[in-house]
């Protein structure tokens, strides 16, 4: 039962797969960067900068980002050897089929669909709130029960009604944006770049403007006390804010999921994986450290933080649209980037038989994966407007840490198990710089607050119930490996 719980993927069969993919290759380096940038720089800037100050970090969300950006650039890295090596749809999945086998592989599949679907409504809730800020701009006000989710989380675990109907706008946006993801890549790339210039223009706009209206007393105390309570401000409240934020560095995982759609994968994977970490990180960092000087973090407790804090000066409301506008952009192409990397998981499963085969449909003239586009799409929307923001990013964060963190101990094992691969991208200091992968991703998955760990070995427990039920029943690579077995004398 062991050996074939932990029964590996050949790479023989991913270059096969890679040769002969349906999918369209049109992806080159910069058109990936861009899809990185475009997944990273959304909620993380013009949501949950604000939330996580004012509640956990204060004017130290500055370090928080610098520590989640020091883990994802560890795990980046080892994400870019991967990539280069093994250039197939299913990012962390395939990359843990391929060394720590076929149980594991599941494990991180079935946490990346946490990761992305509920990263999907996440974000669309942020959307949901800018939109409704855009239309305030001209006087057009929408019933609050039509713009909040229906069910609250006041504890972490209970649920209860907010005598709400439905997220209208959030829901709105995913189902626009499953259409595009469904008509092509080549369409949603282009999509997606365009936004992508418009919100770093934005955000450019914001840091250079606030920066001449930074009161240094915000700052001050720049790490606050701690209340006392794990996670409440401190060095505590550092990290958990930085486990919280790592949501935002989803895109590089998002990134690799478009590996059959790249050009030239074993150069354009790695430098748009890179390069996008170290754009995204420059500007969360400015960002966050304008905004906590603008308001003192006590106020910018708020879905549209951005906002709040440039209404608090004359001199900067002009600024407000243009703000509303590049979140607007910003945060569509996080859902979109976001809903093409799900569909892209499902692919992969399906192909090796772990889930359903229809989920593995190719479009015959769009050449997407149109069945699992269709499907991610559907419960994003049904997230996006049901449930709110925060309980969504605490399970998201948790999910992107445990796939980043088993992608880092992927490297370092396959570093001694097949030493003979080709490697066109390797890890430097390859035992620093893995080890430092776990162990920053756990650090942070443990800052994390004991309601989201349950969701989440909820979760897992599910995700054991399909796996014993269907998947190692309808596993290819344990067909193979028994037919193999039965040829062999």
């Amino acid at each position: 039962m062991k050996s074939k719980l932990f029964i590996t993927k050949s790479f023989d069969s991913i270059a096969y797969e890679q040769v002969h993919s349906q999918l369209n290759r049109s992806l080159g380096h910069w058109q990936l960067m861009a899809l990185g940038v475009g997944c990273t720089i959304g909620t993380g800037i013009f949501v949950l900068t604000g939330v996580e100050a004012a509640l956990h970090a204060g004017p130290a969300i500055v370090i928080s980002f610098i520590i989640a950006g020091l883990a994802c650039g560890f795990a980046g890295l080892c994400y870019a050897e991967f990539a280069a090596m093994a250039p197939v749809s299913g990012s962390a999945y395939t990359y843990s089929y391929a060394t720590l086998g076929e149980f594991a592989a599941w494990f991180i599949g079935w946490d990346l669909m946490l990761e992305y679907m509920f990263a999907s409504g996440t974000v669309a809730v942020g959307w949901g709130r800018y939109f409704t800020a855009f239309l305030e701009l001209f006087g057009i006000h929408l019933p609050a029960a039509l713009t909040n989710a229906p069910f609250a989380s006041p504890d972490g675990l209970s649920i209860v009604l907010t005598g709400d109907i439905l997220n209208v706008p959030a829901a709105a946006i995913t189902l626009l944006v499953t259409w595009v993801c469904y008509v092509g890549i080549t369409q949603s790339s282009l999509v997606n770049s365009l936004i992508v210039v418009l919100k770093v223009a934005v955000i450019l706009i914001i840091i250079a403007a606030g920066a001449f209206y930074v009161n240094p007393d915000n700052w001050v105390p720049f790490i606050p006390e701690n209340t006392g309570t794990w996670g409440e401000f401190g060095w505590s409240g550092v990290l958990r804010a930085a486990g919280v934020i790592f949501f935002a560095y989803i895109g590089f995982d998002a990134i690799t999921t478009t590996a059959q759609e790249t050009r030239r994968p074993s150069f354009d994977l790695p430098f748009g994986l890179i390069a996008a970490l170290l754009v995204c990180t420059l500007l969360y960092i400015l960002m966050s450290g304008v905004l906590t000087g603008l308001l003192p973090y006590t106020e910018l407790d708020s879905a549209a933080p951005v906002a709040v804090a440039l209404n608090a000066h004359d001199e900067l409301r002009w600024l407000s649209p243009f703000v509303v506008f590049g979140a607007l952009a910003g945060l569509t192409s996080v859902v979109l980037v976001l809903i093409l990397a799900q569909a892209r998981i499902l692919l992969a499963m399906a192909r090796d038989g772990l889930l359903p085969p229809i989920f593995a449909k190719v479009h015959g003239t769009n050449r997407t994966p149109h069945v699992a586009t269709l499907v991610t799409g559907g419960v994003a929307t049904v997230m996006a407007a049901l449930f709110p923001i925060g309980i969504l990013a605490e399970l998201v964060s948790i999910g992107t840490l445990v796939a980043f963190a088993m992608v880092s101990a992927s490297v370092l094992v396959l570093r001694y198990t097949r030493p003979e691969l080709e490697r066109p991208f390797k890890v430097p200091a390859p035992w620093l710089v893995c080890s430092g992968g776990v162990g920053f991703c756990a650090l942070l998955a443990l800052s994390l607050p004991l309601d989201t760990w349950l969701r989440l070995i909820i979760w897992m427990l599910i995700g054991l119930v399909v796996y014993f039920g269907y998947s190692r029943h309808h596993s290819k690579a344990r067909q193979e490996a028994a037919q193999l077995e039965q040829n062999t004398p």
